[in-house]
């Protein structure tokens, strides 16, 4: 009898292990050692991302993704089409074929959103965003950005949301552009003064003859430039025009604080100032001659190794060049004060960014999983970890930084990722191994403000913290505070100087161009860029000329007018919108 009895227990022992190994289950005294993804989300996947702001392809690694993979057991692989030689024809390919990936990070603006909406490629969230308590927290700017679609629905969720609803500048340590200048080469000099833009040029030459060479022995250059980010304009061109604030819409450079309004074409446009700027450093032997031909990855490598001596905007030097090995040494980038200069910094937006937004795919095989992969990006932990990797944000709580008594304070590990900047961190295997700087999120994607806090009121971004005040106290800092007679930050000191142009935060759904002058931009645009090259590296003054009469000549014949009539309407639409924000009527 107890002989069949053990026989039948084994027999029904059996047949639970089998089912719970068909279901997935576990047995309550088995240790069960999947992930919380994997519980979740029994079938692993790989989801395509379509990123216009990212600057790696591929697939993910290293330890954002072993975060992504152990909350919602899939892997990442990135469409970057500024890695792309053709990278707007791929989306149109994409676009075509009806399928631009599982989760789109692109615009909303300029009836991006309408048209991405009425073709059917864009994902309504409306019915699986219950429970996702982070993104309902910012219902009201998904709701305001998704009306763009002029469609029911929550189709788009904005980037960089603020707390803060004063109109001001959303930095808060430098501005988002400034002449940014490895500063011990000008201490070299004497600290020379630079009234007006082209007075740099000679100093910037001065700074490069005394720099030698780069760390790795290669030639040291004031100005690196690359091309993956040219738009409408060539970019680099524009950060320049951007030091006298201009910001661009369209073929229209416009101030927001001033109201001026001017086409890049216009003979003495301050876009041709920038390129005229540009053509004599290269005549001076100042440009890196890799630059048409470079992006910004290989461009950021150079400024690690201290090969380019011009930042275009204070974050680049500061963050590829500025350890703390380098300014224990005096070495560092900061901000130069041009006199008759007006820096242009972004200011708060409540609403978010329209002009970066995240989207989920209509043909997404997991739309829930989506939906709940942007409300974790929305979460403490998603903000801290997906900044970009110039965005100075705190990485996980325990690998780069704890709380105190104290406040935030950087581990061993941060120290070495964010002050130090160590090249080679080696990331611990539990947290995903790899490179720190190969592991950082790909995204390139910032949900709230860079001045934003946490429920706990702990900056996410760690140069506001007291930690990062008391070991960033250095020689550079100090001799630059000296020479201008301040304590305050140089974005501070530029506004009580009358030098910042604020671009104030506003709800601008951007502007569509009627069929048939999009083929007239289409061929202006790719003029202005390929021109703007050439005359950059012209080998003459008189072929310098040559190119920029043949340009103008070249954009009369092909409509320019049209579509610049286009812009300026739309300019004025929007200086309305800025007008009412400095009222503070918004």
């Amino acid at each position: 009898m107890m002989g069949r009895l053990k026989r039948i227990i084994s027999v029904v022992f059996s047949l639970l292990l089998v089912i719970c190994t068909l279901c997935s289950c576990r047995l309550p005294y088995f240790d069960d050692t999947r992930t919380q993804g994997e519980k979740k989300y029994p079938e692993f996947i790989t989801i395509d991302v379509f990123d216009v702001q990212s600057n790696t392809r591929g697939i993910q690694r290293g330890w954002f993704a072993k975060l992504v993979r152990d909350k919602f057991n899939m892997q990442l692989n990135i469409i970057a089409p500024n890695k792309e030689e053709h990278g707007n024809a791929i989306f149109e390919s994409m676009r075509a074929s009806g399928n631009i990936g599982d989760i789109i990070f692109i615009g909303a603006d300029d009836g991006n959103l309408r048209e991405l909406v009425r073709e059917g490629l864009i994902l309504d969230m409306t019915d699986y965003i219950d429970g996702s308590e982070n993104l309902l927290k910012y219902e009201d700017q998904i709701r305001l950005t998704s009306a763009n679609s002029d469609a029911e629905g929550l189709f788009a969720i904005p980037s960089e949301i603020s707390s803060n609803t004063k109109v001001g500048e959303a930095d808060f340590s430098e501005p988002t552009n400034a002449p940014s200048i490895r500063w011990d080469l000008y201490r070299e000099l004497g600290y020379p003064e630079v009234n007006t833009l082209e007075d740099i040029l000679p100093v910037l030459s001065g700074m490069q003859e005394n720099a030698g060479k780069s760390d790795s022995g290669d030639d040291v250059y004031a100005f690196s430039l690359f091309s993956d980010w040219d738009g409408g304009i060539m970019q680099n061109a524009g950060a320049i025009t951007s030091l006298y604030g201009y910001d661009v819409l369209g073929f229209v450079l416009m101030n927001p604080e001033t109201g001026e309004m001017e086409s890049i074409a216009d003979e003495n446009s301050a876009y041709f100032r920038a390129l005229n700027f540009f053509f004599e450093a290269n005549a001076m032997g100042l440009v890196d001659p890799d630059s048409p031909y470079q992006s910004y990855d290989k461009v950021a490598s150079k400024y690690r190794d201290g090969a380019v001596l011009y930042s275009f905007w204070p974050w680049m030097g500061q963050s590829l060049y500025n350890s703390e090995t380098r300014l224990r040494e005096g070495k560092g980038f900061a901000s130069l004060r041009i006199k008759d200069a007006s820096y242009v910094t972004w200011g708060n937006d409540p609403g978010g960014k329209q002009s970066f937004c995240m989207m989920i795919g209509k043909n997404t095989k997991d739309p829930q999983r989506m939906v709940d992969f942007a409300n974790w990006l929305f979460s403490k932990e998603g903000i801290e970890c997906s900044g970009s990797p110039t965005g100075d944000f705190r990485g996980p709580e325990g690998l780069t930084w704890e709380m105190t008594e104290d406040g935030p304070k950087f581990t061993e590990f941060g120290i070495k990722a964010f002050i130090d900047m160590e090249e080679n961190l080696e990331v611990p295997e539990e947290y995903g191994g790899g490179l720190w700087s190969q592991g950082v999120s790909a995204l390139n994607f910032k949900p709230v403000d860079v001045q934003d806090s946490d429920e706990n009121g702990v900056p996410y971004r760690y140069q506001l913290w007291d930690d990062y005040a008391t070991r960033s106290k250095t020689v550079v800092y100090s001799d630059w505070s000296k020479l201008y007679g301040t304590d305050k930050e140089p974005i501070a000191y530029f506004k009580e100087q009358d030098m910042l142009t604020i671009i104030p935060g506003v709800e601008w759904g951007g502007f569509v161009y009627p069929e048939y002058l999009q083929t007239i931009e289409d061929q202006c645009r790719q003029t202005i860029v390929d021109h703007s090259w050439k005359m950059i590296f012209a080998s003459s003054r008189a072929e310098y000329d040559l190119l920029k009469k043949e340009l103008i000549s070249t954009l009369d014949k092909l409509g320019f007018d049209q579509v610049l009539e286009h812009n300026m309407k739309a300019a004025k639409e929007k200086q309305l919108l800025f007008d009412a924000a400095f009222k503070g009527d918004t």
